[in-house]
């Protein structure tokens, strides 16, 4: 594993070129009161975080001779982890994650051949691109086939049109593998809703779209006495309107996951 960024949080690399972040330093950063051991086993235990596939843990010698424990993240994971802290470090530290993936992928895109001074070398970039160009074409027709087999599956944005029922945050996070409170301090970043006696709310520029519907919850307490609560849940519009949000993000739905991984195959 080498260190491939070490800005606001270092960032590794691993053998297979996965981007991840030592668990330890994360915690630093975030400046989290409690113990790395008991907020690490905390927010796994929480949020249901898979060892292999979502951290490894490992241990680290110290310099004094002893051993300690820490969990390298996929950056995805450190990427949840900073919105659950809830506070402005968690949201530094998220965008800080944001900007590192979009600054290595722009990183990994080719050079055209059209800026390529050398003529010769030009030429021989463009019969590159050409028959890359030539492989795409012919992937794209396998691709459609594949769409087709593939297209009774491919409802997730049909079904949110067609539905008129409403859902709660947590039920539309899990679509994409999140939990209810991640998804909610994502909106919040995004300055679409903030919070107000509990309740998630729209603020102005969101409130008179259809997105959202506030309902009233009558709850019997052990004392027997009755209360009322307000909750805010999401119209099949507003269920769209995340979608697209997080599309923009690069936060994809299970189903489109599948999908991915099916045409791979």
């Amino acid at each position: 594993m080498k260190l491939i960024v070490n800005e606001l949080i270092p960032v590794y690399e691993t053998e297979n070129g996965e981007r991840v972040a030592n668990g330890r330093e994360l915690h630093q950063f975030l400046e989290v009161g409690s113990r790395y051991n008991d907020w690490s086993k905390a927010r796994i235990d929480k949020y249901n975080f898979v060892e292999g596939e979502e951290f490894v843990t490992v241990t680290e010698n110290l310099v004094s001779g002893g051993k300690q424990i820490t969990h390298i993240f996929k950056i995805d994971t450190a990427k949840e982890l900073c919105m659950v802290e809830n506070n402005e470090k968690g949201s530094q530290a998220r965008k800080y994650f944001i900007s590192v993936e979009k600054q290595f992928k722009q990183q990994s895109l080719p050079t055209p051949s059209y800026m390529i001074a050398d003529e010769e070398a030009r030429a021989v970039k463009w019969i590159e691109e050409y028959r890359e160009r030539k492989q795409i074409e012919t992937k794209n027709l396998m691709l459609e086939q594949q769409i087709r087999e593939f297209e009774p599956k491919i409802s997730y944005l049909d079904q949110i049109l067609k539905s008129k029922s409403t859902v709660t945050i947590t039920q539309v996070a899990k679509d994409y593998g999140l939990t209810g409170q991640a998804l909610n301090q994502i909106l919040h970043d995004e300055n679409i809703q903030y919070k107000q006696n509990k309740q998630w709310l729209l603020y102005r520029k969101y409130q008179d779209q259809g997105l959202t519907k506030s309902m009233t919850l009558d709850v019997t307490h052990t004392n027997g006495d009755k209360t009322v609560k307000m909750n805010t849940q999401w119209t099949q519009k507003g269920r769209l309107f995340i979608h697209e949000l997080l599309g923009k993000q690069e936060i994809i739905p299970y189903m489109d996951r599948d999908h991915k991984g099916a045409s791979g195959q």
